[in-house]
C-alpha cells in the first residue's frame, strides 16, 4: 500500500477546520500585518479581538471588521493583563495569542537615542516574553492553546543599520522556541512566524530592490493561518526565505560579500528620514 504523502501546507478547507469557532486576540492589530492576518482569521471563521495601543485606530479597525477593539500597551503587564481579561469576558477563552505588535527603528547604532533602544527592547522582545506568559498560564491551566510570535528573518540576518532590531527579534525566535521545548506535554505550543520586508510602514523611507523582495502581509497573514492550522516551532514568510536559518553557518567573508551584492550593507542607513518621518514619529511614542 503507497504511503500517504501529507501536503506541506494546509490547504482551505483544513484551514477553516482548524480555525472555525476559535478565539484568537492579535495585539498590534490597528493596521499593517495585523489587521490583515485578523482579517484573514476572522474570514476563515475565527472569533477575532484586536488590541493596539493606539485606541482611535483599533477602534475602527475593529469596527471595519466586526469585531472587538481593544487597547493595550505591550510593554505595561498589566495593561496585557487587562487586555486579555477583556478578551475573554466578551469573547471568551483566549485559544491563540498572536504577539504581533513591534517597531522597527533604524540608522547608525552610534546615534540612536538610548531611550529608543529601550523602546524597540520593550515592545519587540519584552512585549511578546510578558504576552506570552500571561496567555500560557491561562492555557496551561485549561490544557490547550497556541502562541504565536511574529519575529522576522532579520532575527536571522544581522544587518548594518539594524542593530538593535536584529538583536531583539532573534530574542523572540530563540524564546519561543526554548519554551515550546519547555512547555512539552502540556497542551500548549509555542511558533514563531519570520516575515521578510513586509510592505507596511516598517519600510517607509528605505530603497529595496529585485534581490531584496518586499512581500504583502497578505503573505505573512497565510503563514500564521498555516501555523495556526498545523502548529510547529517556527516558519518564514516567504516559505522560500528558510535559508536564513543556516545562516550562522557562514563565514563572514560571504556573509559581507552578500550584503554589498544585495545592498543590505547600506540598505537601513541610507534611510530617506523625509519619508520615513510619519513612521518614526509614531514608533516614538
Amino acid at each position: 500500500m503507497p504511503l500517504r504523502v501529507r501536503r506541506n501546507r494546509p490547504d482551505h478547507q483544513e484551514i477553516r477546520a482548524a480555525l472555525r469557532g476559535k478565539v484568537i486576540a492579535i495585539t498590534g492589530g490597528a493596521r499593517g500585518i495585523g489587521f490583515e492576518t485578523a482579517t484573514h482569521l476572522f474570514e476563515a471563521g475565527a472569533r477575532v479581538a484586536l488590541g493596539d495601543v493606539d485606541g482611535e485606530a483599533v477602534g475602527k479597525a475593529a469596527a471595519d471588521l466586526g469585531v472587538g477593539g481593544f487597547t493595550v500597551d505591550v510593554t505595561e503587564r498589566r495593561s496585557f493583563e487587562e487586555f486579555l481579561d477583556a478578551v475573554e469576558a466578551t469573547v471568551g477563552p483566549i485559544d491563540v495569542l498572536i504577539n504581533n505588535a513591534g517597531i522597527m527603528p533604524v540608522g547608525d547604532f552610534l546615534t540612536f537615542d538610548p531611550a529608543m533602544i529601550r523602546r524597540t527592547l520593550d515592545i519587540d522582545l519584552f512585549g511578546v516574553m510578558t504576552g506570552t506568559q500571561l496567555a500560557a498560564r491561562r492555557m496551561v491551566a485549561r490544557g490547550h492553546g497556541q502562541i504565536v510570535n511574529i519575529a522576522s528573518v532579520a532575527g536571522r540576518l544581522p544587518t548594518p543599520g539594524m542593530a538593535v532590531y536584529n538583536g531583539a527579534k532573534a530574542g523572540v525566535i530563540e524564546f519561543s522556541e526554548a519554551l515550546d521545548a519547555e512547555l512539552t506535554g502540556t497542551g500548549v505550543r509555542v511558533s514563531t512566524v519570520l516575515p521578510t520586508f513586509t510592505r507596511t510602514a516598517l519600510i517607509d523611507g528605505l530603497t529595496t530592490n529585485s534581490l531584496v523582495r518586499a512581500i504583502g502581509p497578505d503573505e505573512v497573514a497565510a503563514e500564521v493561518l498555516g501555523i495556526i492550522a498545523r502548529p510547529r516551532v517556527r516558519v518564514t514568510a516567504p516559505r522560500s526565505m528558510a535559508w536564513v536559518h543556516a545562516n550562522a553557518l557562514f563565514g563572514q567573508r560571504m556573509k559581507r560579500a552578500s550584503r554589498r551584492m544585495t545592498k543590505l550593507d547600506t540598505m537601513f542607513l541610507d534611510v530617506d528620514t523625509e519619508r520615513r518621518a510619519a513612521y518614526s514619529k509614531r514608533i516614538g511614542g
